[in-house]
């Protein structure tokens, strides 16, 4: 049978292309066409450009006798061995482009460049190498071949087609396939010619339809910095990173639930006349120092992402994440897509068993940078700064470097793991860590100099997304659960969650929602600026504290927009990660004296003799001293429900003394925005106070439900500063007076109609105190997250006990 026309064509147009003709163009030239063709339509842009096809790979090949060469070049040798690898590459590389392209597929490549240009002249292409094993399931072959960029004229594209054919020989790519198990006689390489976005100009980076690190499939994770998007792909630079909640934005929200500054030290432009074409220059101080998209860019980018997968997904029949790489044109403002291909790691994991790692004991950090994936590694470091240092590296080691890109890979997947002083989450270091399962900690500046030859360390990346070295060897716990056999109890099972850093990776765990978010921790980590500090910077005295407060709020022209957006942010991405499961947030309870420890808090806050049963929680959101102060919160929270879409937030009122004083807080709620009742607003109290209890009638009409808070309630119960190491003994929440005055609030609760659960620290500490919690019906259990299997375990049994005999069990 005669080959058909398309398999013996040497140039093919994206806008003829799809992802049937991947053993044509490869994966990377078929993709551009799939989206040119099918994507074109709503609103997804593609530069136009052309593919040379794998056929005229092969009779390039075939023509000069190099695929007989090829294969006596790489003929029985050990991969692995990182000398010898080199040594074939290079004659394996060598010897093509030593070679002359056929004269028929010359004039093929310069009269499509001609047809791209349209007679402007010489106009300046990128030029991708596109192998066609590209982009299979288990495997993304992602810089493992060249690109090329700013290529102007024939000639010069001739050379740049040449050098990717080569390419499919670096030590990188051969040493991949044999990795993969691929026989690279099987392989061959097309070349994708594009006109170039002149992001040199403006900005570029990377996107993936979900969450890199713990594979949570609701939100585009968007990476951006200056200049051409090479340096965002090989961790030159830290990147600014924004999240976007998936199902939010295709309502019409405006869910950006968190944006991180990067520093974006470098961009990389073009270089006329350089071999290269482009080159790295610093970055001016005032850019590095605002964010490289602006909202509307961001949300446009984060709604083709999902464009994106929606197609591919459709079209494999398979839920299908993608990685996607995109560029903005500094000539005329748009923007683009330049490449995008199926996320090969996350995609292939198994969610019915999950694998948690933490730490046994903790040790001194001596670096700390952005984790990649959440496991625990350990071993000697090794410091390499350059790839000529490559043959130093002995498996088993910590690579400690200050940026990888593919030339790294045959060593990388013999390490440890892998720390690099710079680089975001989609950077190379972080890719390829992923897809080896090797744990790594890109951005951790300064790490080639804080760590030794020889030393041994821990890498942690366990602890949510910001991964510590540890020195020395320390012990770690693993557990494997296996979420097809857990039965889930009646009773709700809910989480305690104050890091929103691990909110996305505590939501596999088998939940029904979050209990208890705690705002504290948030304006701790990521605010850390008194709130009134903000609203009335002028009243601030100390210096230094003056000049903290302008260092974090640097592009906020209106300071108190700082806390609003970064405690929005915060809250929002724990309401992501658990929706449309109720999200029960509690506003701020902090005490006078923690209150102060924030920047600027020392001019705003009294001293008291025990804060902790002093001015804090509710008595302080319509007090003069913070009711402004009070007001950021509200606002924050109306974002986070209004404008993010996630109106599975519930708010809880913590320390509310007396019913009156929760109406005087609710009116003051409303003035902000948020009346309850209005968009499904429920707003809970913390039963934690005896008179929670004694007045439960009272403050079942003012609220929708109760949360048992344990801890300050055994304290006030029992007359016990639960802050004294001398009383520590007597601090009990088993004691009998603590479980009356529980049974007495659940029962009133339910006398009323109201949902009550519990949130203290008790039934995580006690599965005892989680089978009384049981016997009294309550409505939910919110536990920490490591305790979650475990008791929700015993909840059930203790359900089950109950239904054989037929009766529930009251206090005792």
């Amino acid at each position: 049978m005669p080959p058909s026309p398309t398999s013996t064509a040497l140039i093919r147009w994206f806008a003829d292309l799809g992802m049937d003709d991947v053993p044509q163009v490869g994966g990377k030239n078929a993709s551009l066409g799939e989206m040119v063709r099918e994507l074109s339509s709503r609103g997804v842009r593609v530069p136009d450009g052309f593919a040379v096809t794998a056929h005229a790979y092969r009779t390039f090949l075939a023509g000069v006798g190099l695929d007989r060469e090829l294969e006596a070049i790489l003929r029985n040798f050990d991969p692995s061995d990182v000398a010898e690898l080199r040594r074939r590459g290079a004659r394996a590389r060598d010897a093509i482009l030593a070679a002359s392209l056929p004269r028929e597929l010359e004039d093929a490549i310069r009269d499509a460049y001609a047809k791209l240009t349209d007679g402007a002249g010489d106009v300046d292409v990128a030029v991708r190498s596109s192998a066609t094993a590209e982009d299979l399931p288990d495997a993304s072959f992602a810089g493992q071949q060249e690109t090329y960029l700013n290529v102007h004229g024939g000639s010069a594209l001739l050379q740049a087609c040449r050098r990717c054919f080569a390419s499919l020989y670096t030590d990188r790519a051969i040493s991949y396939r044999a990795h993969k198990g691929f026989d690279a006689a099987q392989i061959a390489l097309s070349v994708g010619v594009q006109r170039m976005v002149r992001s040199d100009l403006a900005t570029s980076g990377v996107m993936f339809s979900l969450d890199t690190e713990s594979g949570f499939r609701d939100v585009v994770l968007i990476n951006a910095a200056y200049g051409l998007g090479e340096n965002v792909v090989q961790g030159v630079v830290n990147p600014d990173e924004y999240t976007v909640f998936k199902p939010a934005l295709k309502q019409g929200f405006r869910p950006i639930v968190r944006r991180e500054l990067g520093s974006k030290e470098v961009k990389m432009i073009y270089d006329e006349g350089s071999l290269r074409g482009v080159r790295n220059v610093a970055v001016p101080a005032e850019d590095r120092e605002r964010f490289a998209l602006d909202e509307e860019e961001v949300l446009t980018l984060a709604r083709w992402a999902c464009t994106i997968e929606e197609h591919y997904s459709a079209r494999r029949g398979v839920d299908t994440p993608m990685d996607i790489e995109w560029a903005k044109d500094g000539r005329d403002g748009e923007l683009f897509i330049v490449q995008a291909r199926p996320e090969t790691v996350h995609s292939r994991r198994d969610r019915n068993t999950l694998e948690v790692q933490r730490l046994a004991q903790r040790g001194r950090v001596l670096v700390s940078g952005r984790a990649i994936g959440e496991r625990i590694a350990a071993g000697p470091a090794r410091v390499i700064l350059t790839a000529k240092e490559l043959d130093r590296f002995r498996p088993g080691e910590v690579l400690v470097t200050d940026s990888t890109d593919p030339d790294w890979e045959p060593i990388m997947k013999r390490a440890a793991a892998i720390v690099t002083n710079r680089g975001g989450r989609t950077c190379h270091a972080a890719i390829v860590a992923r897809e080896l399962g090797v744990a790594a900690i890109v951005g951790a500046t300064g790490a080639t100099e804080a760590l030794q030859d020889g030393q041994d360390v821990t890498v942690s990346c366990a602890e949510g997304e910001t991964g510590h070295v540890y020195e020395g060897r320390l012990p770690v716990e693993t557990e494997h659960i296996d979420l097809g056999r857990f039965a889930r109890p009646s009773t709700r099972i809910l989480m305690n969650v104050a890091n929103p850093e691990e909110a996305f990776g505590l939501s596999f765990l088998p939940n029904d929602g979050v209990g208890l978010a705690r705002l504290e921790f948030i304006i701790n980590n990521a605010v850390r600026i008194h709130p009134m500090a903000l609203v009335a910077f002028e009243r601030v005295e100390d210096t230094q504290a003056r000049q903290e407060i302008e260092r974090l709020t640097r592009g906020y022209p209106d300071k108190p927009s700082y806390f609003v957006d970064r405690l929005a942010e915060g809250v929002a991405t724990i309401a992501a990660a658990f929706h449309p499961k109720d999200v029960i947030v509690r506003l701020s309870d902090f005490k006078s004296n923690e209150y102060a420890n924030l920047v600027g808090g020392r001019s705003f806050e009294p001293g008291e003799e025990n804060p902790m049963i002093g001015f804090r929680g509710a008595s302080r959101y319509t007090h003069p001293l913070y009711r402004e102060g009070f007001a950021l919160e509200c606002r924050a929270m109306k974002k986070v429900r209004d404008e993010m879409g996630l109106a599975n937030v519930k708010l809880m009122i913590p320390f509310c003394r007396t019913p009156e004083e929760g109406r005087r807080v609710q009116t003051e709620m409303a003035r902000h925005g948020l009346r309850r009742g209005e968009n499904g607003l429920e707003i809970y109290v913390m039963c934690e106070i005896p008179s929670n209890v004694l007045r439960a009638d009272e403050f079942a009409e003012v609220f929708d439900g109760f949360s048992i808070g344990s801890n300050d309630l055994t304290q006030l119960t029992l007359g016990v500063d639960r802050d004294s190491e001398l009383l520590a003994p007597l601090f009990d929440e088993r004691d009998p007076a603590v479980r009356e005055m529980v049974a007495m609030a659940v029962r009133a609760a339910q006398a009323h109609g109201r949902k009550i659960g519990i949130c203290g620290q008790a039934p995580s500490d006690f599965p005892e105190f989680a089978g009384f919690l049981v016997g009294l019906g309550i409505d939910s259990i919110s536990l920490n997250p490591d305790a979650v299997v475990k008791t929700g375990a015993h909840v059930r049994e203790q359900e089950e006990k109950l239904a054989a005999v037929g009766r529930k069990e009251g206090p005792g």
